[in-house]
């Protein structure tokens, strides 16, 4: 019953807090020309109120769908003759696919937003790592959705655990794996003045 909202709510949560991160350099960028209006957002509650109101907006979704047509255990009889199938049925096709497509959502708001500022000066290219982590997210899923309906039973399930730990590894590796290089190979270029520089590894 709780499989897909499992997965759901953290998801969200998750791709929530690109959202602000990717929020947050747009807002800096933005502050840091003369006469700017942004510079009064420059902070800590922008990003935590996007985060706070987009992860809401799923968890309402989730305890609507599990109370009004949660997902249940059904037995296939008629895909594979002489086999039964036991499989989760989502209940709510509509509270299903609100969850993907509001996390589908979040992801493409976020890769807009990184792809605006990508061609910040170097000490915010942070944006350029979120673009290609939003990127593979997005692609990664629109890839599983019509796999997804075209399996049954255990491959269904497959399918599904495959998307998970791909876009997340897309996720990390895009985000983290520069950051990763400077700190375990190329330490003499982890200080403020590399960082603000005119060119960044």
């Amino acid at each position: 019953m709780l499989q897909q909202v499992t997965f759901g709510i953290p998801f969200t949560i998750s791709v929530s807090s690109i959202l602000a991160k990717t929020t947050m350099v747009f807002i800096a960028f933005k502050a840091t020309r003369p006469g700017s209006s942004c510079r009064k957002w420059v902070g800590v509650k922008p990003p935590n109120t996007v985060m706070l109101f987009c992860s809401s907006i799923q968890v309402m979704n989730c305890i609507l769908w599990l109370s009004i047509s949660p997902p249940f255990q059904e037995y296939d009889m008629d895909s594979y003759p002489g086999k039964i199938i036991i499989q989760c049925n989502e209940g709510s096709v509509i509270g299903f696919y609100f969850m993907l497509g509001y996390m589908g959502f979040l992801a493409a708001v976020s890769f807009v937003l990184a792809f605006m500022v990508r061609t910040l000066p170097d000490s915010f290219n942070e944006a350029k790592y979120i673009t290609f982590s939003m990127l593979v997210f997005c692609s990664v899923w629109i890839a599983m959705i019509p796999a997804y309906l075209s399996t049954r039973g255990k491959y269904m399930v497959a399918v599904e655990i495959f998307a998970i730990l791909t876009s997340s590894a897309g996720i990390l590796l895009c985000m983290f794996s520069p950051k990763l290089y400077i700190l375990l190979f190329k330490p003499q270029l982890n200080t403020q003045k590399t960082m603000l520089g005119k060119r960044m590894l």
